[in-house]
């Protein structure tokens, strides 16, 4: 990580830490959990480049806030506690048995209410790939910790998950909810997003990995028949988009499968070629429109900041490839190539951001907080990125 990229990923930490209400006891705790996740991982990043324990204890205090926030209701709900239901004993030592909210600012839209689709953007209840963001962060904490506590919340969490999202169509076929409500009862939105069982299935064999490595493996390995499940709903999928986040997501997944490939916890090589060919294909869609000479006002950082994550990743990949190649197919560099063809796309993405006139703009300003930590981890994304 380059030092003066160090320097601004501190500096944004701390903001953030101080805003959202981490490190100012007086300032009511903001949570919301797709950014808390990268927000664990940065904390752990700047740690291992610093060694001050004060970035350690700030992953440590946030993981346990977005689990007293989250995983209980509502302070405008009539109902109290766990979301779990466990009394508050039980609650604390599994916090991660009832899912965990997202931490939208309007309550969950009741099962009798009309379905509103402006209005459910901002309405609360759990995501599933906000759940698997979080349980991602939660392995990385065990990784650095070395505490397998962490891991076992990221199982508990991914079989609450798991159990809550997946469903059976009369046929048998196996699908998935994209939105459940924050007790994991009824559907909020059914349709499936587009690539959640992928980030499932490579999310759970994370976590088995990390299991099997701390002794938490067991006579019956973790999520293993998730893992099925996920694999058959997987099964001939294209995962092709030209949306930037999601192009940076399947680049995240084909580094994490690589990196699970050469410790010996899977064998996917085809998938991977998949997910680097379709992500190929929603580069060059996404580059023929130019989105990134708009002007700030029509364009969203974070999901940027997605793309900027994900082509990282892809350079840490080449790398490697590189230094194992007997793991891997031998046309494999040559499908990277194209990849990295597009890695000057990180540099104009950061270096628009970091131009505070550019902050200035309302579409900024509305997701600050998700902006601020995705441009943190584009910065310094080894702790995001890594799996050991």
């Amino acid at each position: 990580m380059q030092n003066g990229n160090s320097s601004i990923a501190r500096e944004i930490m701390r903001d953030f830490a101080d805003l959202t209400g981490l490190t100012q006891a007086r300032k009511k705790a903001v949570r919301y959990l797709w950014t808390d996740a990268f927000a664990v991982c940065n904390f752990l990043e700047i740690f291992h480049q610093t060694h001050d324990r004060f970035y350690l204890d700030l992953a440590l205090r946030l993981v346990d806030q977005v689990h007293y926030v989250l995983g209980r209701h509502r302070e405008d709900d009539l109902r109290e506690g766990w979301i779990s239901g466990l009394d508050e004993q039980e609650g604390k030592k599994c916090p991660t048995k009832g899912g965990l909210r997202i931490g939208k600012k309007l309550n969950e839209r009741k099962l009798a209410e009309p379905f509103d689709d402006r209005l459910e953007w901002d309405r609360d209840g759990q995501y599933y790939h906000y759940l698997t963001k979080w349980i991602h962060a939660l392995n990385c904490m065990t990784i650095v910790t070395q505490d397998p506590v962490f891991n076992r919340y990221a199982e508990d969490l991914a079989n609450t998950a798991h159990s809550a999202f997946i469903y059976h169509l009369s046929d048998g076929t196996k699908r998935m909810y994209w939105k459940m409500s924050i007790d994991l009862t009824y559907s909020l939105v059914p349709s499936m997003g587009h690539h959640d069982p992928l980030d499932g299935f490579i999310t759970y064999n994370e976590v088995r990995a990390t299991a099997k490595k701390y002794g938490r493996h067991g006579e019956s390995p973790v999520l293993k028949d998730q893992i099925a499940d996920m694999a058959d709903i997987c099964d001939g999928k294209n995962w092709a988009t030209n949306d930037p986040l999601g192009i940076g997501g399947l680049l995240f997944d084909a580094w994490r499968i690589a990196q699970l490939i050469v410790t010996g916890d899977v064998n996917l090589d085809k998938l991977l070629e998949n997910l680097l060919e379709d992500a190929l294909t929603g580069l060059k869609s996404f580059a023929t429109v130019h989105p990134l000479n708009l002007p700030a006002e029509y364009r969203l950082a974070f999901r940027e900041f997605g793309l900027s994550i994900g082509l990282k990743a892809i350079s840490q990949l080449s790398t490697l490839i590189g230094e194992n190649p007997y793991y891997f197919d031998p046309s494999l560099p040559l499908k990277l190539k194209p990849l990295m063809d597009y890695s000057g796309l990180i540099e104009q993405i950061e270096n628009f951001w970091k131009n505070s006139a550019n902050r200035e703009s309302m579409t900024w300003k509305d997701h600050r907080d998700i902006n601020m930590v995705m441009l943190a981890t584009s910065l310094a994304p080894a702790g995001f990125l890594c799996l050991s």
